[in-house]
């Protein structure tokens, strides 16, 4: 990631601004200049609801034989605006350039209309779901599908690995799709910690409506659960705006794997140079 780029996602996630609504469609970013591989079909914005905000960016690779593993990237950024999918762009070039297939997801936050709770929940079960109907068209392989993402997109990542444990009316309960691995980048692992911290300017209190005292059923709902699936857990050392204390208290669960890389920060998740993503692209290699 460039210093440039660096400066500017430090600064907008410091300054914590919760601005504007919907932006529509988003221009595409350069990606990763060493990515070679080209690729037929590459950010192609396919709806999964009504909302301008409820699409994915469907990446598939050159002809490969047979079934494509599909990995969803799920963004960050405190599940405000003005971030969006666009954050994940030079992963999604990365992954097709190893041969997966990729759904890079938008959905409503904070600030919009539709955003927060429930609606930024639903929206994510909504784009998970709907691989199984893109898998008809795209050859996409609905056994092998991994979600990856990175800070509050973590946080969604988790959740829809754990949906099938939701209650039955509870929103994005009896999933379509259910994950093979879920992988949480500098991931907010506990709502309940995280607010009562104060985590990014309450932005948790923002997502669901209040304090955990104040709005239970929400925090319960919104919580994931570790304790289903194969779970991927990566932090650096040197992050300041989600804590490595987030991902290294779920050490020691059978089903998880955490790693603590000293000296990455936040946004070196999300750079295809930086070692995080090294261990993530291992972890899909050998698991999906």
């Amino acid at each position: 990631m460039s210093t440039t780029r660096r400066t500017f996602l430090l600064a907008s996630f410091s300054t914590l601004a919760a601005v504007g609504c919907s932006k529509g469609p988003r221009s595409k970013a350069a990606g990763n200049s060493s990515i070679t591989t080209p690729a037929p079909l590459r950010d192609k914005r396919i709806a999964y609801g009504d909302d301008l905000d409820q699409y994915g960016l469907l990446s598939v690779p050159v002809a490969v034989d047979g079934l494509l593993p599909i990995v969803a990237l799920i963004h960050g950024g405190f599940w405000r605006t003005p971030y969006g999918a666009d954050l994940m762009l030079p992963l999604a070039a990365d992954l097709v350039s190893r041969g997966f297939a990729v759904w890079n997801i938008e959905y409503r936050r904070v600030g919009q209309r539709g955003g927060g709770f429930p609606g930024t929940l639903t929206d994510v079960a909504l784009a998970v779901d709907h691989i199984a109907t893109l898998a008809v068209e795209y050859r996409l392989d609905q056994d092998r599908v991994a979600v990856v993402g990175h800070s509050a997109g973590g946080h969604l990542a988790l959740w829809a690995n754990s949906r099938r444990l939701l209650r039955v009316a509870d929103p994005g309960s009896n999933p379509i799709v259910r994950p093979k691995l879920a992988i949480g980048l500098a991931a907010v692992v506990d709502v309940f910690t995280a607010a009562s911290t104060g985590l990014g300017g309450d932005a948790v209190q923002e997502l669901l409506g209040g304090e955990a005292t104040e709005v239970p059923e929400n925090y319960r709902v919104a919580q994931p659960n570790l304790e289903v699936g194969t779970v991927v857990l990566i932090h650096g050392s040197d992050d300041t705006i989600v804590p490595p204390a987030q991902s290294a208290k779920e050490t020691g669960r059978s089903n998880v794997t955490v790693t603590i890389i000293p000296g990455l920060d936040h946004f070196d998740m999300i750079a295809t140079k930086s070692p995080s993503w090294s261990a993530t692209t291992d972890q899909l290699r050998t698991k999906v």
